[in-house]
């Protein structure tokens, strides 16, 4: 098999490494660096066109292919069919440029979202890493299709929603530890854990504003910042650290040892998120034993069972009251949570690389290859 990853970094690289860890098949990874997203969407495909054809001459000719999503396939499939051999082709995902939230900067308009559109019709299957992803692409089509000047493409839409499908990324939980491995209390008081990509759509000033006026009530905590810094001035965070002062005893990204640590010892993860297609971070962060506190909308009530919905999830504008009671009772909440971390371990690598194998398995049979 062949993995195209045009952006390797974070959550794209840690799918893509894990697959290649887990599954039972031969996967050849074809990747370019997590940078420059917009040039990986324009030019990507030149790139991993080059870098697919010395994959081939090396291995051989791939039974199937799955292609991470912020890359405009239909052009790289294109670019490499003469080399390719025409094999099934899968469309992975992580988010698409519909959806996602524009930064108070981009202009770009429809070309990135058409880039995705172009890669669902080339592709044989699509897979979306949650059903709350899958629905939002699938509502939003019709629209940016309608924008077209002419030969709409709508016709197309029952065909190639018929060919998507939801199928949850791994994470890799091995190193994480257990709740019941959770250090004794020491007399310190709570950590709250906020570890998401430092970007707008995580809305972390939401976070800092709750932690503050709790601060200004009295209420005793500590607070971690983690995550991936992918911004060169991530001024809402610099504010929050300086406004919340010395009760931030973690800031910035950390080493991976460093950070299984960290979700060792964190009681609270808590996210104000208004774009989140699936959520590693929280899966981490709840599979360790931190109580999650997390909005009521998004991919969060898909990746928490819905036994756990009214403990783990606060309705909108429901913060502060959240924190304030989570923080003002923790043994209590961690009752409220027995079993949670153990739910999400259904999210761990060796749990979901079986359904992986079993596709590209047959994938790879129904097109009379082997994989």
């Amino acid at each position: 098999m062949l993995l195209l990853e045009p952006f390797h970094s974070g959550s794209h690289a840690a799918w893509a490494d894990g697959l290649c860890a887990h599954s039972h098949h031969e996967v050849v990874p074809v990747t370019l660096p997590g940078a420059f997203w917009r040039w990986r969407m324009r030019g990507g495909a030149v790139s991993l066109a080059e870098a697919a054809r010395t994959a081939i001459a090396d291995h051989g000719p791939p039974d199937v292919v799955l292609a991470s999503g912020m890359l405009d396939l239909s052009a790289w499939l294109g670019l490499v069919r003469r080399d390719l051999g025409d094999p099934p082709v899968v469309l992975y995902l992580h988010e698409n440029q519909l959806g996602y939230p524009a930064s108070p900067n981009q202009r770009d308009g429809d070309e990135f979202p058409l880039a995705n559109w172009r890669s669902m019709v080339a592709a044989d299957e699509v897979w979306c890493n949650s059903r709350f992803q899958l629905d939002e692409l699938l509502a939003g089509l019709p629209a940016l299709l309608g924008r077209s000047p002419d030969a709409p493409h709508a016709h197309l839409l029952d065909g190639v929603a018929a060919r998507c499908s939801v199928v949850p990324v791994g994470v890799d939980l091995a190193g994480i530890p257990a709740p019941e491995e959770r250090p004794a209390p020491d007399g310190r008081p709570p950590l709250v854990l906020w570890n998401h990509r430092w970007e707008h759509d995580k809305n972390p000033t939401a976070v800092f504003r709750a932690l503050e006026r709790l601060a200004g009530e009295g209420m005793a905590f500590e607070v971690a910042i983690a995550g991936e810094n992918v911004r060169a001035d991530p001024r809402e965070m610099d504010e929050g650290r300086a406004a919340l002062g010395d009760r931030v005893v973690q800031f910035g990204h950390l080493p991976r040892a460093d950070y299984l640590a960290l979700l060792g010892r964190a009681d609270l993860v808590v996210s104000a998120a208004y774009h989140e297609y699936f959520g590693i971070s929280v899966v981490e962060a709840t599979a360790a034993g931190a109580v999650p506190v997390l909005p009521d909308r998004l991919s969060y009530p898909e990746v928490v069972p819905a036994d756990w919905h009214a403990t783990a999830l606060y309705p909108d504008g429901g913060l502060t009251s959240r924190l304030r009671e989570v923080l003002g009772d923790l043994p209590g909440w961690r009752v409220r949570c027995a079993g949670l971390a153990a739910a999400m371990r259904r999210f761990d690598w060796p749990a979901v690389v079986g359904d992986y194998d079993d596709r590209l398995a047959g994938l790879a049979e129904g097109y009379g290859r082997a994989p």
